[in-house]
């Protein structure tokens, strides 16, 4: 005997493209986001609202003002606590689907973790603002026949494009090297709600299209809008390129963790440092960084000031400091306060 389902999803039931099967066929599905910021925080509140059982939830990030114009599941409160991501967005979805259940990971997905945060899943998608980020999702989801749905907003533009490995196009088929030259981003061409918005919707249809089977009615095409500027573009993306290194090659660098670099965060002056996985206690380190400036701590993160800089910790080491771009500068300023 079939189970009954939430009288929540009677509307989206209703749609013929859905029906009873397929909002089933969603109660069972396991999805990671990788990245809560804009895109990231609406696609996980649209999916937990259509009803997806599980939600991997894989942020470095915590939440300040300036993400509240955009970030859709973050309040003033969260900012204030400076709340990590992950963590903000689970609560605010068990307060409007408790059903629903979610894994934050307040981590940075890098080569050496990518198992453990992308494993055991059905469907990736992309909330994340840096295209080295994306080739390791890429890598990943080629080399496990793992779907997985590229999304990106900046300005007024919107862009996405579905990847199932083996019958359509990869990251890497379209881009075969990351953008070069200079690359818009949050901070130096702003962004509207609405695009990112826009392109959410877009991946989180696409997504449920994925999961409940309706695999005919998938776009494969890479889609871009830009909202201000009413245009409108498609590049054919039906198949995998026999050139390409990850799909015709089955090359897989990004995964290997070959030339990494240090990434600068979007929408700040700011470099993070992960190379220090290690356990801190986060109520030492607070005692212990008091004499040198100022410093508050939770149970997720803490946050030090000496000016012109500030250091936000995580307790497996990670750091993003806030005030340079300089990475030396950023690797000094962590090994004084924090250790090597």
């Amino acid at each position: 005997m079939k189970p009954e389902l939430d009288e929540r999803y009677s509307r989206q039931v209703l749609f013929a493209g859905i029906g009873a099967d397929g909002q089933r066929r969603l109660i069972a599905a396991r999805i990671a986001i990788v990245g809560c910021g804009a895109t990231g925080s609406a696609l996980a509140s649209l999916l937990a609202r259509a009803g997806v059982g599980m939600l991997r939830i894989i942020d470095r990030d915590y939440v300040e003002a300036s993400n509240l114009q955009r970030q859709t599941l973050f309040d003033e409160a969260d900012a204030a606590e400076s709340m990590p991501k992950a963590i903000a967005a689970s609560r605010k979805i068990a307060g409007f689907n408790s059903q629903v259940a979610v894994e934050p990971q307040v981590s940075d997905l890098r080569p050496e973790n990518a198992d453990q945060l992308l494993g055991g899943v059905h469907l990736i998608l992309d909330g994340t603002d840096n295209f080295e980020t994306r080739y390791l999702v890429n890598d990943y989801a080629v080399k496990h026949s793992l779907p997985w749905i590229y999304t990106a907003a900046v300005g007024s533009y919107a862009i996405t494009m579905n990847i199932i490995p083996g019958e359509t196009a990869c990251l890497s088929c379209v881009f075969p090297e990351s953008p070069s030259g200079v690359i818009e981003t949050c901070e130096t061409a702003g962004i509207l709600n609405s695009a990112v918005n826009f392109a959410a919707s877009i991946a989180a249809t696409e997504a449920i299209k994925l999961l409940t089977g309706a695999t005919q009615q998938l776009r494969r095409t890479l889609l871009s809008y830009d909202l201000w500027r009413n245009e409108r573009g498609e590049v054919s993306a039906g198949k995998p390129s026999p050139d390409c290194r990850t799909c015709g090659r089955r090359e897989f660098p990004h995964v290997a963790g070959e030339g990494r670099p240090h990434i600068t965060l979007c929408g700040r002056d700011s470099v993070q440092i992960h190379e220090h996985d290690r356990p801190i206690d986060l109520g030492d380190m607070s005692e212990r960084l008091k004499p040198h400036g100022t410093v508050r701590h939770n149970a997720f993160v803490l946050k030090f000031w000496k000016e012109p800089f500030e250091m936000t910790l995580f307790p497996d080491g990670r750091a993003i400091i806030k005030g340079t771009n300089d990475v030396d500068k950023a690797r000094t300023l962590y090994a004084k306060y924090i250790g090597h």
